[in-house]
C-alpha cells in the first residue's frame, strides 16, 4: 500500500476509526464475547444476545427510533433491497406502484428494474438541472396505488442534499410509505426519526468510519408494517433477515455511529473548510465547473470537471498521487459517463470530464493543498501534451 497517495474517495469508503477497532476486538478473540447470540440456551450465548440488544438501543437512541425497529444487514445495498422488495412483495395486493428517481444508487435502481419484471410499475423522477428532486414532482407522481417512494438523502456522486423533510411531510399526509437511502448522511448530518416521518431508512457503517459488511434498515412501526424477508433460515431479526449476527461488526457500527454523532458539528465545520480550500485552490489555476446544487450540498463531496480534460485521463494521471473517483461504475477498464449527471442534463465535456473528490474528518489542510498541487500539475502536463 502506497501511503503517499492522498485518498479523496471517502464517499466510497472511510477508514475504520481506532476507537471502533478497539471496541470490535472485544467481540472477536478467545476470552472475548465472540459467542453466537442465537445460542441463547446457555449463559454465554445470552451474553452475546444481550450485547446485540444493547447495541440496538444505542443506535436507536442516536437516530430517534425504537430498538426493535433496527434490523441489521450487510450494508445499505442489502437494506435498500429489503426495503423495496420487502414492501413490494408484502403489499402487492394493495398496490403495485413505486416512485424513485433517475439519480438513485444502483442498489435502488437495479432493484426497481427487477420489480418491474415482476409486474410492478415504477415511476422514475427526473431531477432539476441542479440535481434536486422537487417535492412538487413527487406529489404529482403519486397514484392511488402508490405503495412507496424511495429517495436518497444525499446523492453519492454529486453530494446534493434532497429536500427529505418536505417530501416526508407530504408523503405522511398522502399516506404513502417513504424509504430513504441515508448511506451518505448518517453520522454526518443530524437525523431524528421522531421528528421526520421516514418509514424505512438504510445505512452502512463503512461510510462513517465503521467496518465494511454491516449496516441496517430502520423500519418504523415494525410491529405493524409487514415486509417480506429476502433471507430465510434461523429467523433472526424478527424473521426479516436470517443469519448469524456478527457481534463484532454490530458493535463496530454502534461505536462508529456514537463517535460520529458526538463529533458531528466539529467534523462538519472541519470538512466545510477542507472543501472550500480544495475548490478555491483549483479555481486559482484551472477552469473548473462544479456539478450539483452548491447551496444544497454535502461538504463531504464535490463533483467537478476541468475544461478540456477527460475523467479517465485525469484519474489515470493522478493514480500514484491522488485517489479520485469517477463517481460511476468502472467496467472493462473504461469509465462510463455518469448516469446521475446525464439525468441532470449534463452532456459534452462536462459529462465526460466529471470526477468526484470526497473528504473525511481525518484529512488535514496540508493534504488538501498537496492534492490541489498534484491536480493542477497533472492538468498542466496534459495541456502541454495536447
Amino acid at each position: 500500500m502506497d501511503m503517499n497517495v492522498i485518498y479523496l474517495d471517502t464517499a466510497s469508503s472511510t477508514p475504520v476509526a481506532q476507537e471502533v477497532i478497539d471496541v470490535m476486538l472485544g467481540y472477536l478473540g478467545a476470552g472475548s464475547c465472540y459467542y453466537n447470540p442465537s445460542s441463547a440456551g446457555h449463559i454465554l450465548g445470552q451474553q452475546a444476545a444481550d450485547s446485540v440488544l444493547e447495541a440496538k438501543s444505542v443506535i436507536a437512541n442516536l437516530l430517534g427510533c425504537h430498538s426493535d425497529e433496527v434490523i441489521f444487514t450487510s450494508g445499505a445495498t442489502e437494506a435498500n433491497n429489503l426495503a423495496l422488495r420487502g414492501i413490494a412483495y408484502a403489499h402487492a395486493a394493495t398496490g403495485r406502484h413505486l416512485v424513485t428517481s433517475l439519480i438513485e444508487h444502483k442498489s435502488v435502481l437495479e432493484t426497481c428494474h427487477a420489480l418491474e419484471h415482476k409486474g410492478f410499475v415504477v415511476t422514475y423522477l427526473k431531477p432539476n438541472s441542479h440535481g434536486r428532486i422537487d417535492p412538487e414532482t413527487v406529489q404529482k407522481a403519486l397514484r392511488p396505488d402508490t405503495l412507496m417512494v424511495s429517495l436518497q438523502y444525499i446523492n453519492n456522486e454529486t453530494g446534493v442534499i434532497q429536500p427529505i423533510h418536505e417530501i416526508a411531510a407530504l408523503l405522511e399526509d398522502a399516506g404513502v410509505l417513504f424509504h430513504v437511502d441515508a448511506a451518505q448522511a448518517v453520522g454526518k448530518f443530524a437525523i431524528d426519526l421522531e421528528k421526520t416521518p421516514i418509514d424505512l431508512l438504510s445505512l452502512s457503517a463503512h461510510k462513517f468510519y465503521g467496518p465494511k459488511g454491516i449496516g441496517c434498515l430502520i423500519i418504523r412501526n415494525r410491529r405493524y408494517l409487514k415486509l417480506e424477508p429476502m433471507l430465510t433460515g434461523g429467523g433472526q431479526e424478527f424473521g426479516l433477515r436470517s443469519g448469524t449476527l456478527p457481534t463484532h461488526q454490530i458493535h463496530g457500527l454502534k461505536a462508529a455511529l456514537a463517535l460520529a454523532c458526538n463529533c458531528q458539528t466539529k467534523n462538519y465545520t472541519h470538512v466545510c473548510d477542507l472543501k472550500r480550500q480544495f475548490i478555491e485552490g483549483l479555481q486559482q489555476s484551472l477552469s473548473i465547473k462544479i456539478h450539483g446544487d452548491v447551496a444544497h450540498s454535502s461538504p463531504y463531496i464535490v463533483n467537478f470537471s476541468v475544461k478540456g480534460i477527460s475523467t479517465e485521463a485525469l484519474i489515470n494521471q493522478l493514480s500514484a498521487a491522488v485517489a479520485l473517483s469517477s463517481g460511476s461504475a468502472c467496467s472493462s477498464g473504461t469509465i462510463d459517463p455518469s448516469y446521475v449527471l446525464r439525468a441532470m442534463g449534463i452532456e459534452g465535456e462536462d459529462l465526460y470530464g466529471a470526477v468526484r473528490a470526497s473528504f473525511s474528518q481525518y484529512h488535514q489542510y496540508s493534504e488538501i493543498s498537496a492534492a490541489v498541487r498534484h491536480i493542477i500539475s497533472a492538468v498542466q502536463r496534459m495541456q502541454e501534451l495536447e
